[in-house]
Formats: structure tokens, sequence, C-alpha cells
């Protein structure tokens, strides 16, 4: 009889079970989730965390990614903006995902992408941005201008609407679509003594002064409107104080671009029946694949309360997309997953298709909601079909001449049609 020293039975069961494990993660796909789940944007990005597990659960109920189970990696960035490049790094070199889902501000996003690109990872971007970027490595399927603000401001402008206000948080997506907003509206005869521009910190939460001002140049006699770019938890305040100085709807309608259903689901809402919100989804849709998503979510979560919103349909699409190119890929790989991304159609929760167009972004409807005393939205304005999202801006003069398109041989994010040049991988 052989006789095994305690030693060396030990260390076979150390290679055995170093072994077991190193199967089992050959087993699993991960992904990575990049979304605060602490600090001031926590309030509109944790269920954007919830959704991914949600999916991500189902999908592997299905069978999971070419016979794998997907794995979700959720980390905390916690409303740092130099954490989100950290974190990002870490998915993609320690963890390894085939993918990043995450982000919601824009200049969280800007952190990431030369991350991402460094490492040509693949992020999803799932919230309305300003445009003016266009990355082979980031998939954008929230809204670009056209397909939200500029749509607002002519739905304001058919109701007569001749002031304008626009607010928002202090940094680039604000600022930027601002901007856009500002060479559209002087484009249609606008000139500056029409427009007013505020912008406040993160977690702004005195609106005493601005909401005053706000009152004082709507009141000068012609119709005007607060076109909102603020975001995260500044907004309770915001429309609390909106109630407080008795400024309603009739008086001064406030079309939001980041105020959705969750954020809404904090405030006693009222007082602010009739305000809007210019977005690609509301809860309130009409269609059967939006029924089942909302009765997935409510036994997901076991919050029958627990409300849906723009940017989780945004995950939706996004995640579904990411599984269809992978299978059609019939690989993880970065480069043959962004190729194979171009061109996947997958149904919306609107009764639609989705489609990835060659710029990184998806064709979206857009609809125009008014706010409800229980914190949902009617829909009172909708495009007929969808919307193919723009990269580059046809107002302003440094992007009007650019395209983008990540199909070979172009292959580049912000081609000059006029001097037919590349301006580089991204911008």
């Amino acid at each position: 009889m052989v006789k095994i020293s305690k030693l060396a039975v030990a260390a076979l069961l150390s290679t055995v079970l170093g072994s077991s494990a190193a199967l089992a993660a050959e087993d699993t796909i991960k992904i990575g989730v990049l979304h605060s789940l602490s600090g001031t944007m926590a309030i509109s990005e944790t269920s954007l965390k919830d959704t991914l597990l949600m999916l991500v659960d189902e999908q592997n109920k299905k069978g999971g990614v070419l016979g794998k189970k997907i794995e979700a990696v959720v980390v905390d960035p916690a409303s740092n903006w130099p954490l989100f490049a950290e974190k990002a790094r870490e998915l993609i070199q320690k963890d390894k995902v085939a993918a990043i889902f995450g982000c919601w501000t824009s200049v969280s996003r800007k952190s990431v992408l030369p991350v991402v690109e460094e490492l040509n990872g693949i992020l999803f971007y799932p919230v309305q941005y300003e445009g003016e970027e266009s990355s082979k490595n980031v998939f954008y399927t929230g809204a670009a201008p056209n397909q939200q603000a500029i749509p607002a401001v002519d739905y304001l402008l058919k109701q007569g609407v001749k002031r304008w206000a626009l607010v928002g948080t202090d940094y680039v997506y604000p600022r930027t679509a601002n901007k856009v907003l500002e060479a559209y509206l002087k484009s249609k005869g606008f000139t500056d003594k029409d427009i007013m521009i505020s912008y406040t910190p993160f977690g702004h939460s005195d609106w005493q002064s601005i909401v005053s001002e706000i009152k004082k140049f709507g009141g000068a006699g012609e119709k005007t409107a607060v076109i909102s770019t603020i975001n995260g938890d500044a907004n309770v305040p915001f429309y609390k104080e909106l109630a407080n100085q008795g400024v309603s709807a009739k008086d001064i309608p406030v079309i939001a671009f980041s105020v959705g259903e969750e954020e809404l689901a904090g405030i006693d809402t009222k007082p602010l029946v009739g305000h809007l919100a210019a977005w690609n989804y509301f809860e309130s849709v009409d269609s059967e694949l939006n029924d089942e998503f909302i009765e997935k979510w409510h036994k997901f979560v076991k919050d029958e309360k627990r409300v849906t919103n723009d940017p989780m349909e945004a995950t939706f699409i996004g995640f579904n997309m990411w599984v269809k190119a992978v299978e059609k890929a019939g690989t993880t790989d970065y480069s043959a997953v962004q190729d194979a991304l171009i061109g996947i159609s997958v149904p919306n929760l609107s009764g639609g298709i989705a489609t990835m167009m060659p710029n990184h972004h998806i064709t979206k409807p857009v609809l125009i909601g008014e706010i409800q005393d229980d914190g949902q939205f009617e829909i009172v304005d909708q495009t007929k079909g969808t919307v193919v999202g723009d990269a580059w801006s046809d107002y302003l003069p440094g992007s009007k001449d650019l395209i983008s398109d990540w199909r070979k041989p172009l292959s580049c994010g912000n081609f000059n049609v006029v001097t037919g040049k590349c301006g580089g991988a991204s911008k």
C-alpha cells in the first residue's frame, strides 16, 4: 500500500481546486457595471445597475451567451469622475470584462473614454448626451441632441414660446447641449436678449435666486419656457422651489432632459403637473413588450413601486445588442464585437426597432411627456418613426461638415466631407 503524505495531498487538492476555479472562470463571460451607487448621482444610476443584474439573470436563464453564463462585475465609482477611469481600467485589465455598461454624466464618460480607447475596450453609454464625440470604443444608446434637445425646442416653438431660459448643471453635457441649442435658436431668428443661460454645481440646493431670475425673465410679456439640463439630486430642490414661488406650467413650462420617473419618485408632483420632459421612452408607453419589461422589473426588485425610465430602456437595448453581436461574432474579442455591433437591430420598449448605425448611435423615437400627479408622464407628442442619432451637430460651425462612420475602410469618427480628411480616431 502506497502512503501519501498530508503535504502531498494538500498540494494535489490545491492543484485540483485551482484548476476548477480556472475552468469556472473560463465558463463565464464577465461584463462590467460601472454606475454610481453612492454620491450625488446615485439617485439616477442605482436603477441602471439593478437593470443590468436583471438582464444578466434573464439571459443566463436562456443559456447565457456562446454557451457560457454571464457574470456581472459591479463596482461603485461613487459619483467621483476620476474614479470612473480607475474602475474602468480595473474592469478591463484585472477583471477581463467583455464590455462595460456604465456612466451617466458626460464628465464620467469623458473620464472613461481614454481608458477604453487605450485598451480597445467597449463602453455602452445609456444616457442622453451633448454629441460632438464619436469613438470606436463607445456605443451611444442614449439620445444625441437631434434625438432629444432639438425636437424639444421644436415642440415648444409650436406652443408659441418666444423666450428661453437654459438652466443646467455646470459640466460638459449642459454647456455643450446649450451651445447647440443657442445656435439652433439663433438659426430660428432669436437673439441674445431672448435667451437666458444659467449653470449651477452638482448637488446645488439653494434655487431661490435663480428661480426668481427665471420669473423676472419670463415677466417680459413673451411666452417663456425653461429648458433644464439639471442633473442628479439637484432636481428635487429645483422643482420644490418652482412650486414655492408659484411657477406653474401654465406660466413658465419647464422641459427637462434629465428628469424621468426615477427623479420624480422623491417629489410631491402635484404642483408640477403640466411641466414636461423630452425622452425616447416613458414608463407609460403602451406596448406589450413594455408591459412585460415592467412586470419583470417589479418581480426582480420585489417592489411594485419601483419605476422604469429612459436610461433603463437604453440599457436594455445596449445589453441585447451586445448579446446579439457576440453571438454574431462568435467571440467576445473587442475588435470583432465592435465590427459586429454595426447594423444590429433589437426591439425597443415602445413597439419599434432600435438599430446600431455606423456612427455608433442608435435609431430612437422622440417623445414629449407631461408630468402627471402620480409621477408618471402623459405622452403629448412624438415622432412618427425613429430618428437616427447624429454625432456631430448641423448647427455648430466646427461640426456641420463632420460625419462618423466606423465601417471599414473609412473607420473614422470625425470625417470632414469638405476636406475629405479624417480628424482622428475620436474627438
